[in-house]
Formats: structure tokens, sequence, C-alpha cells
């Protein structure tokens, strides 16, 4: 049954059925053929989606949207410029640097791969950047969007698990932060290769300016970590302050919306939403009838007779995550992978908030890795360049994040995990 199952799968994703409906129908045939009721599959799609944790997902990503749409992305690249861009290929470094502080804002990849190539693109190719690289190094900032808190990945993985959304977020800080210094060691690396030049000069004056502009837009993680972390809020109540942070930020002082904008925007991240919780209820039976079957502790025991070096086994396990990154977006992997993977590395007396930070990254890695690289669709839609270009000039960044993961993997200490 578990064959057919995965073969149904792999079938339905051949033909380009939507994940979600490849993952609902593939389990829906499989649980029929074995003759178990199908009252089942309603009964856990609503159970998977029955989560207070999960409100805090549709309030992050309008909380993104309306931070994109406005003025917030523009003043956070002028306050990132002001401080990298006397660097050689300062505008590389700009383009990480604001890769981070929206990743603190949005929780999502593609919208923190949109909203700093909107803003940067025009004025990289002003200073003769090489366009592809520079859309690559921006689509590979936007991975740092689901690591560096808040993060809906960290959120559903939190479900899952039945792990602290508040540990977890706390314990991505490093990592997002580790995944930018390596990009930007790439990046100088480049820039004196090219011959870059270098951006705005170097001003106390200009930072101050910039900060005091860009300051509503870097008060968001401020309050939306500082209200968690002092157990003022939760992260549900935290999204939804977000939100409305963001709407009086966007309406009233920055002006840079109207309210026929916000309907557009809150249609636009209801379409995201639903999908998400689409792929979150059908993924849910899936997960249920997997260790139904007892297939996460078969997988955990093939795997263990191996080898016993937990090391080797590791490495495994990300190579697992890796290549699912390859071909299935974030969320559906995410879903996918954690009842299989988590029972196993558990077994090697891995936390499982270490683990939720490896699959994370290494999840996060699968937004430009094609065919399912939502960022390069992002970067190549926000640059007009072609989609295989962005992806060849995107291999010396992909390669740095991946050394990025086997830090998190191998030094979980370097990955802020203090193994409470």
């Amino acid at each position: 049954m578990t064959l057919l199952l995965f073969a149904l799968f792999v079938v339905f994703m051949l033909l380009g059925v939507p994940i979600a409906l490849a993952i609902g129908a593939s389990t829906l045939v499989a649980l029929n053929a074995e003759g178990v009721p199908l009252m089942v599959v309603t009964q856990q799609m609503f159970q998977g989606i029955n989560s207070f944790a999960l409100v805090a997902v549709p309030m992050f990503i309008l909380a993104g949207d309306l931070m994109a749409e406005g003025k917030v992305s523009e003043k956070l690249v002028d306050f990132a410029d002001s401080l990298f861009g006397f660097l050689k290929g300062g505008l590389s470094i700009v383009s990480v640097g604001a890769g981070m502080f929206f990743a603190a804002i949005s929780g999502s990849g593609a919208a923190t791969t949109a909203a700093v190539g909107s803003s940067l693109v025009p004025e990289l190719r002003k200073k003769g950047y090489e366009p592809a690289s520079a859309a690559s190094l921006i689509a590979a900032s936007g991975t740092i969007g689901v690591v560096i808190p808040p993060s809906v990945p960290m959120i559903i993985y939190a479900v899952i698990a039945q792990q602290s959304v508040s540990k977890l977020f706390l314990s991505g800080i490093l990592p997002g932060v580790a995944m930018g210094l390596g990009l930007s060691a790439i990046a100088i690396v480049q820039a004196y290769r090219r011959n870059y030049p270098r951006g705005t000069a170097l001003s106390l004056a200009t930072i101050w300016r910039t900060f005091l502009s860009a300051s509503w837009g870097l008060m968001t993680p401020v309050i939306i970590l500082g209200g968690i972390f002092t157990g003022v809020f939760t992260p549900s109540e935290a999204a939804v302050v977000a939100v409305n942070y963001a709407m009086l930020v966007s309406l009233f002082v920055y002006r840079d919306l109207r309210l026929s904008d916000v309907y557009r925007i809150l249609i636009r991240s209801a379409i995201t939403t639903s999908v998400i919780m689409l792929v979150i209820a059908t993924s849910a039976v899936l997960s249920w009838t997997l260790s139904s079957w007892q297939v996460p502790g078969a997988i955990a025991h093939a795997v263990l007779s191996l080898s016993t070096n937990p090391m080797v086994i590791m490495l495994l396990v990300v190579a697992v995550i890796l290549l699912t990154g390859v071909f299935i977006e974030t969320a559906s992997a995410l879903i996918i992978l954690t009842p299989v993977l988590l029972p196993l590395v558990t077994q090697l007396g891995i936390d499982p908030i270490h683990f939720g930070l490896i699959i994370v990254v290494g999840l996060a890695i699968g937004m430009i890795t094609p065919p399912v690289a939502i960022n390069l669709y992002v970067a190549s839609s926000v640059t007009q360049l072609p989609l295989e270009r962005i992806t060849r000039a995107i291999i010396p960044y992909l390669l740095g994040l991946i050394c990025v993961l086997l830090l998190v993997v191998y030094v979980p200490i370097l990955a802020g995990w203090s193994g409470s």
C-alpha cells in the first residue's frame, strides 16, 4: 500500500497535478484500496488545520504583503546601502543586508525576494553589475526570509512536531545571520573579481538619516519578537499585531497605500493562505496514513541499519531534505518529511528544535533549486531575465548555503540551539 501511495503521488506530479491535489488523491486511493472508511480523510484534513498556532500563517503573510507593497522595502534598502554601500561591490552586500532586514518582517522567501529585487534591480543595472549574478544573489538572499523569524515554515513545523514556536523563532536568528554572512563573503569575492564599483560613501549622518526613515519598518521585528519572547503575546497574537502595525505604517505614516490597495492585497494574501492551508490539510491525511502503517518507524530502522555513526546518518538526512526541496515546495515538503524523519533523528539524540532548524534551512535552499524554485521565478519576473541565466549564476551562492546548512547540522551551538 505504501508503494502504491508513493507511485500514485509520483504519477500525479509528473502529470502536472497541483501538489495539494496530488497528495490528497494518492492518499485517498490508497486508503480506499485498503478498505479504510473515507470519512477518515475529512476528519484528518480538519484535524490537520485545527490549530490555534496556524492563525499566525495568514496574518504573517498579510503583514509581509503589506510591507512589501509599500515604501518599507525601499527604506530598508536605503538603510542597508548607508551601512554597506561603501564596500567594493557594496550593492551586492546591500542585497543581502536588505534581505535580512526584510526577512525579519515578512516570514516569506518569495516576498523578501520580490521586495528587495524591485527596489535594487534598477540601481544594480545602473552601476554595471552583471545582471544574472545580481538577480541570483537577490534570490539567494530571499531564502533568509524563512529562517530569520518570523517564519511561516517554522510555524508549520512547530504544529506538526508539537514544539514551541517561540523557541524555534529564537533559534532561527543565528542561522539566518550565518546565511547572510556566507552570501556576503561570496558576493565580495565576486565583486573583486569583476571589479564592481563602490557605492555610497560611509557617512554617519547618512546612516542616521536612513535609520530614522526606516525605523518604522525596523520596529516591526522588535515589536513581534520582543512581544513573543517577553510573553506579552503568543506568536499567533503577534502576527495579528504585525498586520495592524503594517496597516498603520502603510496608511498613515508613509501613506503609500490606499484602501483600494489594501483590498487587493487582502485578496492576494487570502489566495496564498488558501493554497498553504489546503496543502497542510491534505498532507495531514498523508502523515496520518504513514503513521498508521508505521512507515516512519520502518524508515528509521532501515536508515539506522546502514550506519551506526550519527554524523553519517545526519548527512543522509540532509541529502534527503535537499533532494526533496528540489521537487516539492517548502510547505508540502515540510509536512511530508517531518513525520518521517523526526522519529529517526530523535533516536540519534537530536533535539526537535535543532532538527526544525535543519529542515527549515534545508528546504529554504530548495527555493533556489529548479524546477520548484519560487525565489528564482520571482527574481526572473522582477529582472526580466531568463530563468536559465539566473540558474547558472546561482551555483556559487547555492554551494555557500549548503555549507551553512552543514554548520547548522554539525555545530548546533553555532546554530543557536541550547539543547533545552
